[in-house]
């Protein structure tokens, strides 16, 4: 766009003209439009999938698969025709590094390969979706399964670029609330099939509005209660409605992970922490407690919010593993966090939970505490 690489708009685009050997491209444009046509999920999103179609309408041409003029290239075995010494070009060898790692062509390589997903921007899906295909294919290997395209993550409205300024420090964003909380706010914020943006300010919003006050309030007060009306033991309780919609998130998170929809996955699982606020406040077991003819409904309460916490732990693993361990052990069930398909028949009744320290400290009180030890 006006004589500038679109990705890095600072670069001036200069034409040159050099020998090089190519990679007869065109020979594979009937299988790969077979293959997309056979397994349409074979690039994900729609979006992206719709982009590759459209090239390979267009048609496709060979490629240079060697340069030069470039002394750091890793050198091509072979010269031109003409005896110049050929690079090679940086993708023709990097895609093989996802077959050279499986130990191809040792033995044994098959027990890693084809690879279920690769994960790649969505600028590259050029180069993973038809030039590696066409490679593999001309290797008589086997195409990976499937390949997810994701978005770009912006800051502050702006494209990273280093030559542009544009930049995160990591060890900052971390350093404010945590690595976990760091993970999950961009999983959550950011579409996993889209763009999306990174600021302080929304990371700041995110972390005290879902971790601190929903998620960390709902261990707090629920164990809490357990600890004051039961002696922190999990009784043996009929299930709750609470249980029910425990059971619909389940089934909808699956249904989101396995679409590669992370986003909406850590959605469905913070559906459950909603809920459960709302479920302490309908019920309102201080006043059950008080009623000794209302124990079992206490007991369900209580039992069902155990539920919840553990529940919450496992679907929110993926994106806080560090924390989601620290809830699941105070939890006290004497196991290890289960599967993710054991989770539904997953009973806390006869657990010895304890409060323990505050999963996600609001960010005043860190503050403060950072202040009066400096």
């Amino acid at each position: 766009e006006d004589g500038r690489c679109v990705l890095h708009p600072t670069r001036e685009l200069e034409w040159s003209e050099e020998r090089n050997w190519f990679f007869r491209l065109t020979r594979f444009e009937p299988f790969l439009k077979a293959h997309f046509a056979n397994n349409p999920g074979f690039l994900l999103p729609e979006s992206r999938r719709n982009e590759v179609l459209a090239l390979l309408e267009g048609g496709l041409e060979d490629i240079s698969v060697t340069r030069s003029r470039l002394e750091w290239a890793i050198p091509f075995p072979r010269p031109t025709s003409t005896g110049e010494a050929q690079g090679t070009w940086v993708w023709f060898d990097a895609l093989p590094n996802y077959l050279t790692a499986t130990g191809y062509p040792d033995p044994g390589f098959e027990t890693l390969w084809p690879a279920q997903l690769h994960v790649i921007g969505k600028d590259i899906t050029r180069l993973h979706c038809v030039i590696w295909p066409a490679m593999l294919h001309a290797a008589e290997l086997p195409l990976p399964q499937a390949v997810w395209a994701h978005g770009f993550v912006t800051y502050g409205g702006e494209k990273f670029s280093k030559s542009w300024g544009v930049r995160l420090d990591l060890d900052e964003a971390i350093d404010r609330h945590g690595a976990d909380a760091f993970r999950y706010f961009l999983l959550r914020e950011v579409p996993w099939d889209g763009d999306g943006g990174f600021t302080y300010e929304r990371f700041d919003e995110r972390y005290t509005s879902e971790l601190a006050n929903d998620l960390g309030n709902l261990a707090n007060r629920s164990l809490a209660m357990l600890a004051k009306y039961r002696d922190g033991r999990v009784p043996q309780a009929a299930p709750t409605l609470m249980d029910a919609f425990v059971d619909d998130a389940i089934s909808c998170y699956v249904d989101r992970m396995d679409r590669l929809l992370l986003h909406e996955g850590a959605a469905a699982a913070f559906s459950v922490v909603s809920e459960a606020n709302s479920f302490i406040v309908q019920n309102e077991p201080w006043k059950l407690a008080k009623d000794a003819g209302r124990s079992d409904d206490l007991d369900g309460v209580l039992t069902s919010l155990v539920r919840v916490l553990a529940t919450v732990s496992v679907l929110l693993s993926p994106f806080m593993p560090e924390r989601m361990q620290a809830l699941w052990e105070r939890l006290g069930s004497g196991v290890d966090m289960p599967t993710l398909k054991s989770l539904a028949e997953m009973s806390p009744a006869g657990w010895s939970a304890s409060q323990g320290e505050v999963l996600f400290p609001r960010p005043e009180l860190v503050a403060q505490e950072r202040s009066s030890s400096s």
